[in-house]
């Protein structure tokens, strides 16, 4: 079974480990689930809606039922889009130095989305720093044969640069790349 390598407030790094001599590594980023967010989300919902409908039910009109429905029934949309924000349970690569790389993005829906890259087709693993206005990530990509981007391989999730490393390793050591990060070279 997996060992968690690495783990932080918001991620867990799970590396199941080669698995039948050396044929499989298979490393997972897992989004961690927060509790305050599933217990108090609807709680903290129900008692900001429920003066908007005990109003809407103050007024004595025919359509303040309907009034109240449509109030409940947005409160149980908004509980569910607040559940749901981050809908990406676990994201997986798969590597399988024979054949190539699959990458598997795993929804809280069920719904899992797989890409695979074969293995000739890769040209190398990079690790980018991705600056935005707001902020600054690392991101883990493969230069693909025939491909004019890059082919990110956490598409949802932006993992911390101690997750990304061993993930980097694994795919330079697969595809027989054993480069370091910073590599010296010594004239003489």
């Amino acid at each position: 079974m997996g060992k968690i390598s690495i783990a932080n407030s918001r991620y867990s790094y799970i590396n199941e480990g080669e698995w039948p001599s050396g044929s499989v590594d298979i490393h997972n980023i897992i989004v961690r689930k927060s509790f305050v967010k599933s217990f108090f989300v609807p709680i903290l919902v129900f008692v900001l809606l429920l003066p908007i409908a005990s109003y809407f039910f103050s007024f004595k009109q025919e359509n303040s039922a309907t009034l109240l429905l449509w109030s409940f029934l947005l409160s149980g949309l908004l509980v569910i889009l607040l559940l749901l924000w981050k809908p990406v349970d676990k994201e997986s690569v798969i590597i399988m130095p024979a054949f190539g790389v699959q990458l598997e993005t795993h929804y809280s829906s069920g719904r899992i989305i797989r890409r695979f890259i074969p293995a000739g087709e890769i040209l190398k693993p990079v690790l980018l720093e991705c600056v935005t206005p707001v902020t600054c990530y690392w991101s883990l990509s493969l230069l693909v044969r025939g491909k004019e981007e890059l082919m990110l391989v956490f598409k949802e999730l932006r993992p911390p640069t101690k997750m990304l490393l061993p993930v980097w390793k694994a795919l330079c050591a697969s595809i027989d790349n054993k480069e370091s990060p910073v590599t010296y070279r010594e004239d003489g």
